[in-house]
């Protein structure tokens, strides 16, 4: 860990995550990157070692234990409030991160000052791309995701391809997956940090289009490269949770849609309760 003043804040938030967090701070680690930083982790009340694990092999890193599961955008809010760098680091426990990659974030937003977010290409434990970016959700482009996202799971051969030659190219985007997200603070404050209603899912979706109302732009860089072994940083999440998050989503950017959401939620049988 250097001892120059942080440039960036890593902010990893944890629940029930000891069988991924050793993974994760080793690779941030070993070796670590150049550009002066500092790592929190912030546990959302965890039922495993999380927290023994993380205090007792890892001296250098803030730990700050919650007594209860704020949420994801909660906890990360918590962990950004504790620091006080110039940029965050969103990154979920689950993931590995090579060597200089945190470094080529970096240098990305320094090339572009119009740029207040940047993302990666982020793959699974067997190299598969995943669609970590995306356009705006509405009805149409979330059903157009999905059907790219269950596929590219489901190993559906042309569906897996376009995903790759999608992840190939950076650009400019509507946004990027808050499992590895680089953001200046000037912006992420000035959009009031992450939304709280959000408890999980959606809140990168909404940060980003925050970021964007204020006419400053969200980057996919397809040259960086870092590994998620999604959807274990979840624990025992249920789809209920996704749907909340979903409900809030469209209640607060698409409101006129969100009777329909209700109608359709409900027919399916999968409209969460107190909904």
């Amino acid at each position: 860990m250097t001892t120059a003043a942080p440039r960036v804040a890593i902010v990893i938030v944890t629940y029930n995550s000891a069988r991924d967090i050793d993974r994760a701070l080793r690779s941030l680690a070993d070796p670590p990157p150049a550009t002066p930083h500092e790592i929190l982790v912030v546990d959302n009340a965890s039922a495993d070692d999380t927290v023994t694990r993380v205090h007792a092999s890892w001296p250098g890193v803030r730990l700050i234990a919650s007594p209860s599961n704020l949420g994801f955008a909660a906890a990360n809010n918590h962990g950004i409030r504790e620091s006080s760098s110039e940029l965050v680091l969103l990154l979920n426990p689950d993931t590995s991160v090579p060597r200089g990659a945190i470094d080529r974030l970096v240098a990305r937003l320094d090339a572009r000052p119009d740029v207040a977010i940047v993302g990666p290409r982020i793959v699974d434990g067997e190299g598969r791309a995943e669609l970590s970016f995306g356009s705006m959700i509405a009805p149409l482009t979330e059903l157009r995701q999905k059907v790219l996202v269950v596929g590219n799971d489901r190993g559906v051969r042309p569906i897996v391809s376009m995903v790759d030659r999608m992840t190939r190219r950076t650009r400019t985007v509507d946004w990027v997956s808050g499992a590895c997200l680089l953001i200046r603070r000037a912006d992420l404050e000035a959009a009031g940090l992450l939304d709280e209603r959000f408890f999980l899912y959606t809140e990168d979706v909404d940060l980003c289009a925050s970021v964007r109302r204020r006419g400053r732009t969200v980057l996919f860089a397809a040259d960086v490269e870092i590994q998620h072994l999604r959807g274990r940083s979840a624990g025992a999440t249920t789809a209920a949770a996704y749907r909340r998050s979903q409900l809030a989503f469209y209640e607060k950017h698409h409101p006129a849609w969100l009777p329909w959401l209700r109608a359709y939620l409900k027919v399916r049988g999968a409209l969460p309760d107190n909904s």
